[in-house]
C-alpha cells in the first residue's frame, strides 16, 4: 500500500529532521492559542457592544395635566414614526417606582429627599438600531413654518438629551469593532505567513534530496505525498497541543472567573467545542495545503 509507504517516508523525514519539525509544530500551537484565544474576545466584545446599543432609548417627558385621549393619540403618532420598534408608557407613579428602584442601590439619600412624586409620564422610545436615535429625534422635533423645531404634539414636555451618550457609544463601540477586526486579520495573515515560512525552510533544508528525486525519475506527487503527510502530522500535534492549552486554561482561569465578571460571558460566542475543532481542521489544513504549496518551487528541477 503506497500510504503506509509515505507515512513512513513522512515519519522518517521528521526523525532526521527533528529541529525544522519542532519549529513548525511550536509555530501552529502558538498561532492556534493566538487565534484561539482572540476569537472569544472579539466575539465577547462585539456581543456587550450590542448589548450596550440595545439598551439606548430615547424618553419623551408629558405635561401632568395630558389627557388620557392625547396620550394614546401621542403613542399612536409615535409608533408610527420610522425607526421605532417599541413605545412604552409609564405613568407618574411608574415613574416614581423606576427611580427608586434605580437609585436604591446607588444612592439611598437621594431618595430621603425626595419629597412627593415630582417625576413625569413619559414615553420610552426604543430605536431598531441606536444609530437612528438622531432620526426618531428628528420627527417628533419636526420645524415649523418659521423653520423652529417644535414637538409633535402639545403634551410633550421634553424629549431626554442622551445624544451625546448614544454618539459616544456608537462611536467606542465603532472604533473597538473596527480595531478587533485589524488585529484578528493581521494575525491570521501573520499566523499564515509564519507557519509557511516555516514549513518552507524545512523544505529547503531537504532541496538536495528533493533534486535527486527529480533527477531519478520520480513524479511530483510521488515526492510531493511524504511531505503532505508530514504537514498534517504538524498540524494535528500542532492541533493537538494547543487544544489542551487552551482547554486547561478554560477550566483553571477562564471557568471561574466567569462565575465573578459577567463581561467574560457572551451569550452570542461560539462554543468551546466547536472552537477547538475549528482550530485543529485548521491547523491540519494550513499545514497540509502550506507543505504542497511550498513544495512546489522545489520540484521545478
Amino acid at each position: 500500500m503506497k500510504i503506509f509507504f509515505f507515512a513512513g517516508e513522512a515519519f522518517r523525514a521528521m526523525r532526521r529532521n527533528a529541529a525544522p519539525t519542532t519549529a513548525a509544530v511550536v509555530t501552529t500551537v502558538l498561532t492556534a492559542i493566538l487565534i484561539g484565544v482572540l476569537i472569544p474576545v472579539f466575539q465577547t466584545t462585539q456581543s456587550k457592544s450590542e448589548e450596550v446599543r440595545g439598551q439606548l432609548e430615547l424618553r419623551a417627558f408629558l405635561y401632568d395635566d395630558a389627557t388620557k385621549a392625547e396620550t394614546e393619540a401621542l403613542k399612536s403618532k409615535v409608533e408610527a414614526l420610522p425607526h421605532v420598534t417599541s413605545v412604552t408608557y409609564l405613568s407618574k407613579q411608574e415613574a416614581l417606582a423606576e427611580f427608586k428602584r434605580d437609585f436604591q442601590q446607588q444612592d439611598r439619600d437621594v431618595l430621603k429627599e425626595l419629597k412627593g412624586n415630582p417625576l413625569p409620564a413619559n414615553f420610552i422610545i426604543k430605536p431598531d438600531d441606536a444609530a437612528n436615535l438622531d432620526a426618531i429625534r428628528a420627527a417628533i422635533q419636526p420645524p415649523n413654518a418659521s423653520g423652529k423645531p417644535t414637538f409633535i404634539s402639545p403634551i410633550v414636555r421634553e424629549v431626554d438629551d442622551r445624544q451625546a451618550t448614544a454618539d459616544k457609544i456608537e462611536e467606542v463601540t465603532g472604533a473597538l469593532k473596527l480595531v478587533l477586526t485589524v488585529i484578528t486579520a493581521l494575525l491570521i495573515g501573520a499566523s499564515l505567513l509564519l507557519i509557511g515560512n516555516t514549513i518552507r525552510l524545512s523544505i529547503y533544508t531537504r532541496r538536495r534530496e528533493i533534486e535527486v528525486m527529480r533527477l531519478v525519475g520520480a513524479t511530483r506527487w510521488f515526492i510531493r505525498w511524504p511531505f503532505m503527510i508530514e504537514g498534517v502530522v504538524v498540524g494535528v500535534m500542532g492541533g493537538a497541543i494547543a487544544i489542551l492549552i487552551l482547554w486547561v486554561g478554560k477550566i483553571t482561569v477562564l471557568d471561574p472567573l466567569s462565575d465573578s465578571f459577567a463581561l467574560m460571558k457572551a451569550q452570542d460566542s461560539v462554543s468551546f467545542a466547536v472552537l477547538v475543532a475549528s482550530l485543529f481542521g485548521a491547523a491540519v489544513l494550513v499545514s497540509a495545503v502550506g507543505s504542497g504549496l511550498t513544495l512546489r518551487r522545489f520540484l521545478k528541477v
